[in-house]
């Protein structure tokens, strides 16, 4: 691994598994990513495999933090209760125990959402802001992380909340994915984006929200329609966020 990097993160997506030495100085990659595609039938052994692969393309040292961002809510020791982007045989593994095994060594597994917001917070949007921070994605779904003078709490599914009776998941009315498929304008997308947020705010009253995604590209057709007393900004890190992030997690947990 290049001496730039002093920790090394996998970012896990269900069409695609991606990695990188990071440079924890700067919050960038240290050298170009490699993404390998998702094993079509994704199992823990199979994934597993693919970020041992990454690790040993990358020479990655003994005694550097590797930090996995993985798409489901990560309780250490806990086994895997629910998954929706891999293969259900992901469901009763200690997902953790799982990768440090076929790696060969600790790692450190945080869910995707959790490491974009503190990517957001230690090297983006969000980087110096007190209080709290919650950081979205906006996507199939939504994600979400709350971060708390720079503490994640972890494993929030504020996507899942419930906007009225007519709305009971707010990321079936409000996520991306849903103002393409129902080929929403962006002012109109903006309107019920307003009551996410809006109803975000009423319950968390936070600092500052960060908005993620492919989407936070085209910030500012949405952005400034979204009628809300907190600042409200467009993450800056993207698709490095959860590698980056994944990697910062890891070097926090390394005694």
């Amino acid at each position: 691994m290049i001496e730039t990097a002093q920790a090394f993160g996998v970012d896990i997506g269900g069409s695609g598994i991606k990695a990188a030495p990071v440079d924890l100085t700067k919050g960038d990659f240290a050298e170009p990513r490699l993404k390998i595609l998702t094993p079509e039938v994704s199992t823990p052994q199979a994934v597993a495999a693919i970020v041992k692969q990454q690790l040993d393309h990358f020479e990655v040292p003994e005694s550097a933090p590797v930090g996995i961002a993985f798409p489901a809510p990560i309780k250490p020791g806990q086994k895997l209760d629910f998954m929706a982007n891999l293969d259900q045989s992901w469901i009763g593994v200690d997902v953790t125990e799982v990768f440090s095994e076929a790696c060969g060594r600790p790692v450190v597994v945080v869910n995707d959402a959790d490491a974009a917001g503190l990517a957001e917070v230690q090297y983006g949007a969000a980087k110096g802001q007190e209080g709290l921070v919650i950081a979205t994605t906006l996507g199939t779904g939504i994600g979400t992380a709350l971060i708390y003078n720079g503490q994640l709490i972890p494993n929030t599914e504020l996507g899942h909340i419930i906007l009225s009776a007519k709305h009971p998941d707010a990321e079936k009315y409000a996520s991306s994915a849903v103002r393409e498929n129902e080929d929403l304008g962006y002012k109109k997308w903006a309107k019920r984006l307003t009551k996410y947020y809006g109803l975000m705010e009423k319950y968390f009253n936070p600092d500052l929200f960060t908005v993620g995604g492919g989407v936070s590209r085209m910030s500012e057709k949405f952005l400034p329609y979204v009628d809300i007393k907190t600042p409200i900004v467009p993450a800056k890190l993207r698709n490095q966020a959860g590698i980056v992030g994944a990697a910062y997690y890891a070097s926090t947990k390394q005694q």
